[in-house]
């Protein structure tokens, strides 16, 4: 009689928990699922390739343009690079660069990234697995110390090249990757959206444009230049060179904005355009200046175009990146030509063409913003216009100069007086592949 009497109010005690209990369930968020993308994962599968791609394209490049007796070895320089940088970047590289900020911001740190031991479920917002973005990082991270290679090529010995682009991938280029790109980086931070720097202007060729000069400063002259005629061995190569990398930068651009929608066709229309400009006007230039056109000077406009664009790529107008590609090969023609009045020996015109063209593409971008891009920037910071961007644009190329600068200093000092760093006469005369490599490139008696 107890229970019956009592069962109208045990319903009621029923009925208000349940409801109790769906209110709770009502306000529990589900986590976001990030479910993979399978068409954007493709392409970023794509782009990595077309970046790797971009560093064989790199030792033709360079390996055409020195005499034969270096021809291997100058070409070891770049592949080289994709072994060292290449189990560096998954050690410690990608946590350097991605991981939240350590050391007061000076570079970032993760243990689930490092032997990126931690990633292996990890799916991106962007919809694709986390394995795919560190990869296609460390592309990046392989090709930029190769790139200063150019400057010191043919006197320099293979151990004291190795560590000196073990050093510097850590010291500088991890560092400066995580200021510019990872989401609680400095000059990702500064200002109404953060220094622009698409794909690389600051990290990849400023970095190793100012490097380059100071290693070659530091190292000094090849014997005989500028006195003695030191002609490329093969300008085929070059060329050949010169259409990988221009293929290859199509990843490197367009794969930037880790995406497969409108942003990755205007990436991939400016790099096109601009990289046509520069070709362009390097070849109106010889004509105006030589009175003919070079295989060379068309390889040399391309790249400039290239570089010039890579800061820009998402941000510009096609015209703008028309603009930005003939004036980076005006600003590196320039360039080269101070070179030869000064008389230093940058070999393959690392900084003329990657420094001088990725700090014009820095700056010179600000100009040529998308309306849309200003509409975004101006909302989060009323007000904010060009003068303020190139502020911003400015602060980021006056720090990346700096710091590459300075650390490059130190560590060239370093290997020197470590392991050696610059060839010593007889060896230089004898050439890099013999000498170091116990090989020749083309198998010919005639060595020069």
């Amino acid at each position: 009689m107890f229970v019956f009497r009592r069962l109208p109010g045990l319903a009621a005690l029923m009925v208000g928990l349940s409801a109790a209990v769906a209110c709770a369930q009502a306000e529990v968020v589900e986590p976001t699922v990030v479910h993979n993308d399978s068409g954007i994962t493709s392409w970023m599968l794509t782009s990595t390739a077309l970046v790797l791609l971009m560093v064989p394209g790199l030792a033709l490049f360079y390996g055409g343009l020195v005499r034969t007796k270096n021809v291997l070895g100058t070409m070891m320089h770049s592949f080289s690079a994709m072994a060292i940088i290449g189990v560096l970047w998954v050690i410690c590289g990608y946590s350097m660069a991605f991981g939240p900020s350590v050391a007061g911001g000076w570079f970032g740190w993760s243990s689930d990234y490092f032997l990126l031991q931690g990633i292996d479920a990890s799916e991106l917002e962007a919809g694709i697995p986390e394995y795919v973005f560190a990869m296609f990082q460390g592309k990046f991270a392989i090709i930029t110390p190769a790139l200063i290679a150019g400057a010191f090529a043919e006197r320099v010995r293979f151990r004291g090249y190795c560590v000196f682009i073990a050093l510097w991938s850590i010291i500088v280029y991890n560092p400066l990757a995580h200021w510019v790109w990872a989401s609680d980086g400095f000059l990702f931070n500064m200002g109404a959206a953060g220094a622009i720097d698409f794909a690389g202007g600051t990290v990849v060729h400023i970095s190793s444009g100012v490097s380059a000069l100071v290693c070659a400063l530091y190292l000094g002259r090849r014997r005989g230049y500028p006195g003695t005629a030191m002609q490329p061995n093969n300008l085929v190569l070059t060329l050949l060179g010169a259409g990988f990398l221009w293929v290859g930068w199509f990843g490197f651009n367009a794969g930037s904005s880790v995406s497969s929608n409108l942003a990755t066709a205007q990436a991939l229309t400016a790099t096109q355009a601009a990289a046509a400009a520069g070709g362009l006007a390097w070849m109106l230039i010889e004509a105006l200046h030589h009175k003919k056109a070079t295989s060379l000077g068309l390889a040399s406009g391309i790249l400039a175009g290239l570089v010039v664009i890579t800061p820009a790529a998402g941000v510009v107008t096609p015209g703008g990146a028309i603009v930005l590609g003939f004036v980076a090969s005006i600003a590196s023609y320039l360039a080269i030509q101070i070179k030869n009045v000064l008389g230093y020996d940058d070999s393959l015109d690392v900084f003329g063409v990657h420094g001088v063209a990725g700090i014009t593409g820095a700056l010179a971008l600000t100009f040529f913003i998308r309306d849309a891009w200003w509409a975004d920037a101006q909302a989060s910071s009323a007000g904010w216009g060009v003068m303020d961007q190139l502020g911003v644009q400015a602060a980021s190329v006056g720090v990346t100069v700096a710091y590459a600068a300075v650390c490059t200093i130190v560590l060239v000092v370093l290997v020197e007086k470590l392991v050696g760093f610059r060839l010593s006469e007889r060896e230089e005369k004898a050439g890099m592949d013999h000498v170091l490599h116990g090989e020749h490139g083309y198998g010919l008696l005639n060595l020069n």
